[in-house]
């Protein structure tokens, strides 16, 4: 049997331990707060954009560029497949990064040459521990447009230059407070969306080039909207961990 001393000591560190899940707590819960307000205002738009992106995009099915699907649906030959992975940067966060590594390795599988692009600590020294070929595109914490513009121009740097005949996102989508789902998406080549508009539609300066600039602008954004779901979900995910800690705690 214990000790009367052995309690005391037992008490007072499950005391210190729950002032640290607290702190954490209420930390997450004021991020969460803030990013669901900032995914609030911006997902609309980013919906958008990716519908008016897709109505563009149908194109004249004799249209050929290298950021869209062949018009039989193939993938351009001998390539790598690019999948970017999102995580966060710590633990402490449940299944959220488990689930998004093991969904990850899943696609690896299916894909034998791909190769990982890390967004978050967690994911890139798990990815790097177990000899995937991996490169590391920087942190998940506080998610902004700025870092979504670096990292789609990286994506697409590397896809122009021939190293990627396929760009992959896996990341996590916050249904509500609790559901959190991840997604796995192509981000290019593009799909070629349904039959060709009745209405041609006149390309300035060219069709290349227009296509290159929506695109663009369509990937940076739903990279932004992506991060921005992560982190919401990382945080919710956060908070229900700290707050089950303090249960157990208490």
């Amino acid at each position: 049997m214990a000790s009367a001393k052995e309690l005391k000591d037992r008490i007072k560190a499950v005391k210190e331990t729950r002032k640290i899940t607290g702190a954490m707590y209420l930390i997450s819960s004021t991020k969460l707060r803030r990013a669901k307000q900032e995914l609030a205002r911006t997902k609309p738009y980013f919906d958008a954009l990716r519908e008016e992106t897709e109505h563009i995009m149908r194109v004249d099915r004799d249209f050929r560029s290298r950021y869209l699907l062949a018009p039989d649906g193939s993938l351009p030959a001998d390539g790598v497949c690019g999948v970017l992975s999102v995580t966060s940067d710590k633990g402490l966060a449940g299944a959220y990064n488990l689930n998004v590594i093991h969904e990850t390795e899943a696609l690896c599988r299916g894909k034998p040459n791909a190769r990982i692009l890390a967004v978050g600590e967690a994911g890139h020294r798990y990815f790097t521990a177990h000899r995937y070929d991996t490169v590391f595109l920087g942190a998940a914490e506080t998610p902004s447009l700025h870092a979504a513009r670096a990292i789609s121009a990286e994506l697409l740097d590397r896809y122009d230059a021939g190293e990627f005949n396929e760009l992959m996102i896996v990341y996590t989508d916050m249904k509500n407070s609790i559901v959190s789902t991840v997604r796995t998406q192509r981000l290019l080549p593009f799909p070629r969306a349904g039959e060709a508009n009745a209405a041609r539609l006149e390309f300035v300066p060219s069709a290349e080039e227009a296509v290159q600039g929506i695109l663009r602008s369509y990937l940076s954004g739903f990279i932004y909207s992506a991060l921005l779901d992560s982190f919401c979900a990382e945080q919710n995910a956060r908070v229900t961990a700290m707050d089950a800690a303090n249960a157990n705690a208490q």
